[in-house]
């Protein structure tokens, strides 16, 4: 018996599509064969679909080169009839209706994903999603790996990531980059907004500490963080490197690897962090670690415990945004190995 090819349509937030990697385990587990593993492909939008390349156990990914939040029938009906014969099974990990599109047009035999927006008939394994039997993303992503109903792996597999070394030494001569006496690695930023981002001016109070301990500590993340990455950077006199918006993502990834210790706000690169076996001091302020929480044993959360939060918004909805700036830097400090 032939293991299956099977495409996973992944999500398009950095984390979401990390821990997909725990659904790619679950596949090769479940499919693999006397003839080897299946093969798996992901189709990935532009803001993830690197990822793909450093996941252990994933063939090719192919980019849906659409805009975020775009219908784009044309396109993702091309795409879809060119990938037409090539899958036995797909697994659509976002709930909209467009996310199953693709599929549907490349006319995979079976298509499974959780009820979402309008998607009868463009899925023919939709399941309804229990939430109190899945409180974590992971196990809602592993379990469209299974059989309805199926019990989830235990313990469940982490989201692991490849590290190119070629590239890590590159990098570090470009950069005049050193990890004598170790590196800290801040990330300030988080793509959902600044009810997730924890304050410029504590991040600057680690970087500081970290600096008077001897280590090398280095801002990273996007573009998009750069102007939070510039306000530490002007509030710490020595010791520090800031890379924001100077690396890719798969930059991001080896030079994380080199990381001693992380402070991250709850975003992609805390994920990414995990996924690499690094210690994690992961700040969360209106989101939940109950849900989406870093994954790995030198993983550690902080938060501070007041009524309001968590909330899940974008932007904190009382306007005082005590749930982050009420938290002390040295309660982070506290907590680095």
């Amino acid at each position: 018996m032939t293991s299956p090819n099977i495409l996973i349509v992944a999500p398009a937030w950095v984390g979401d599509m990390v821990m997909a990697h725990c659904l790619v385990q679950v596949l090769i587990e479940r499919h693999g064969s006397a003839g080897g593993p299946p093969a798996i492909d992901m189709l990935a939008p532009n803001s993830t679909a690197q990822l793909g390349a450093r996941m252990p156990g994933v063939s090719e990914t192919h980019i849906l080169d659409v805009s975020h939040g775009e219908l784009a029938l044309a396109k993702r009906r091309r795409q879809g009839q060119s990938l037409a014969g090539r899958y036995q099974r797909a697994v659509v990990l976002p709930n909209s209706f467009k996310s199953a599109l693709v599929p549907w047009w490349a006319k995979v035999p079976v298509r499974t994903g959780w009820h979402g927006e309008a998607r009868f008939g463009l899925l023919n394994d939709r399941r309804r999603l229990d939430e109190s039997r899945y409180p974590l993303m992971i196990e809602r992503f592993m379990a469209l790996g299974l059989d309805a109903g199926s019990p989830l792996p235990e313990p469940a597999p982490l989201p692991r990531l490849e590290v190119d070394a070629d590239n890590v030494e590159r990098l570090c001569a470009a950069r005049h980059l050193s990890v004598d006496g170790g590196v800290t690695v801040l990330c300030p930023g988080a793509e959902y907004g600044p009810a997730k981002r924890w304050p410029s001016a504590h991040f600057a109070e680690v970087a500081r500490h970290a600096a008077a301990q001897g280590h090398q500590v280095w801002l990273v993340g996007s573009s998009k963080d750069a102007p939070v990455c510039a306000e530490i950077e002007a509030q710490v006199p020595t010791g520090l490197v800031n890379l924001a918006g100077r690396t890719t993502l798969l930059d991001a990834i080896d030079l994380l690897s080199l990381a001693d210790r992380v402070v991250s706000n709850d975003s992609g690169l805390m994920h990414v962090a995990c996924a690499l076996a690094r210690p994690v001091v992961a700040v969360f302020g209106s989101t939940s670690d109950a849900f989406t929480p870093p994954l790995g044993a030198a993983a550690v959360v902080v938060r501070e415990d007041i009524e309001c939060s968590p909330c899940f918004e974008r932007e904190c909805p009382l306007g005082h945004l005590r749930c982050l700036n009420d938290l002390a830097p040295r309660r982070v400090i506290e907590l680095l190995p």
